[in-house]
């Protein structure tokens, strides 16, 4: 933006908020007076602590590194990203945000941050000529209100004066029943600058399903987490929650986060499918990678303990890393579509994925495909959830294949591994301190 101040004053903005995505893809920051945030757009300096974002989904420092650099929680440099600056779509009034990275040491981004992971994969394709595009689909469940985490969710009362109690797939007058809640969203992506494609009602009671255009990887992954904001604050203002979990409610299907890749050269042209609209050998390449390096790269695209719930057979969520051409019982499914459009559907990351990461992941899963140039397995075809699965079954198993994967760990650098895992592993062990209501009902008086 080249006039900062020009277009803060059009807009009558007073505050901006100054955020940066943690390594679960929650919004850390502050807010900053507009007079404070033009002397930063000008070269003054802003910074936050190291240890904002080292925290666990409980909201516990992870420790991570080593105890000099834990304890005394050093200060990052926050570096203005203008190209995301954009109105604030939440209730309050005459704000801005804007999205930024952070230098530590002050020199260079810190390359163990999740946004300036996919930058540096991003420059990775570029030095091969290659431009990836990708295209979000997000799942999300609206809910009554949970003021105490222990009682199960409940599907929201809509405008109809109802609870969804069946499954509504597609059903018209199940979203217009939602009409308060969808419009809302509708009008503060507008504002946002957040492109919303399609809107509709998926399988799941109160289950919603938003599609993103298509565009450049890190601008989509900015939106995703703009829009997960812009959802949970449309919700609230009709009296309900919006939430992202991978897995809310037992008897209901999970919530995926679907990501429609493809490649191009710098003239555009589709480099998936040749001239006759037959499948490159790069694209064979590209989805042998997905195939072997999924598996190992699982808690990039399953980031907690619930993720794995959903990654169940006939869950509504393929659980395995098999490929075939529409056919969504697959991990990989390639869409019906002509030689422009060629690419492949990722079916296997949930709507709690880090986008920076589950992107990110998915291109450096291809990446190494090509580069090792593997072969795709022969087509899947029928039921694909009867398919055996090659994926990891639990949290740890997923956590201790991504250490020991030795070309997906050199590509995503030891500062990056050494956080990532070190944040995990401290999730892990505070859910593995709880007794569930499982345990309590079938054990309790029967052990």
């Amino acid at each position: 933006m080249n006039d900062a101040a020009g277009w803060l004053a059009q807009h009558g903005i007073r505050e901006v908020e100054c955020l940066v995505p943690d390594m679960n893809g929650y919004l850390r920051g502050k807010v900053l007076p507009v007079d404070k945030f033009l002397k930063a757009v000008d070269g003054a300096q802003l910074y936050m602590p190291t240890s904002v974002l080292l925290v666990c989904a409980d909201g516990r420092y992870s420790g991570s590194l080593d105890q000099a650099f834990a304890f005394g929680d050093p200060d990052m440099q926050i570096v203005l990203d203008l190209d995301s600056l954009c109105l604030s779509s939440g209730s309050q009034p005459r704000r801005a945000l804007v999205i930024a990275d952070a230098c530590y040491p002050a020199d260079r981004l810190w390359s163990a941050l999740p946004r300036t992971l996919l930058k540096s994969v991003l420059s990775l394709y570029a030095e091969k000529g290659w431009r990836a595009v990708v295209a979000p689909e997000l799942e999300f469940y609206l809910t009554a209100p949970n003021p105490d985490p222990r009682d199960p969710l409940v599907a929201p009362t809509s405008a109809a004066g109802r609870q969804e109690r069946s499954q509504n797939p597609y059903d018209m007058e199940a979203l217009a029943a939602f009409g308060p809640v969808t419009r809302r969203i509708y009008e503060h992506c507008a504002i946002a600058g957040v492109d919303v494609d399609t809107l509709s009602h998926e399988t799941g009671s109160a289950q919603i399903e938003v599609n993103l255009l298509h565009g450049d990887p890190l601008r989509l992954a900015d939106q995703v987490v703009m829009f997960k904001r812009i959802a949970r604050d449309a919700a609230l203002t009709q009296g309900m929650h919006a939430t992202f979990m991978a897995k809310p409610t037992d008897a209901q299907p999970g919530s995926a986060m679907h990501l429609h890749v493809s490649l191009t050269d710098a003239a555009g042209d589709n480099l998936f499918a040749d001239a006759d609209g037959i499948d490159t050998p790069m694209f064979r390449h590209f989805m042998g990678g997905l195939q072997k390096y999924i598996p190992e790269a699982l808690p990039l695209f399953a980031p907690s303990v619930n993720s794995y719930r959903r990654i169940r057979p006939n869950h509504s969520a393929p659980a395995n890393v098999e490929w075939s051409h529409d056919n969504r019982s697959c991990g990989l499914r390639v869409p019906n579509a002509g030689r422009d459009a060629r690419r492949v559907e990722n079916r296997l990351p949930g709507a709690d994925a880090n986008p920076y990461l589950a992107i990110a992941a998915t291109l450096l899963c291809g990446y190494l495909g090509v580069e090792e140039r593997l072969e795709r397995s022969p087509e899947a075809l029928g039921n694909v959830y009867l398919a055996p699965s090659t994926l990891p079954r639990s949290m740890l198993h997923g956590l201790e294949r991504l250490a020991a994967c030795g070309p997906m760990r050199n590509l995503l650098g030891e500062d990056f591994m050494t956080i990532f895992l070190r944040v995990k592993d401290r999730e892990l062990d505070a859910f593995d301190t709880v007794v569930t209501a499982w345990e309590r009902e079938h054990l309790l008086l029967k052990a």
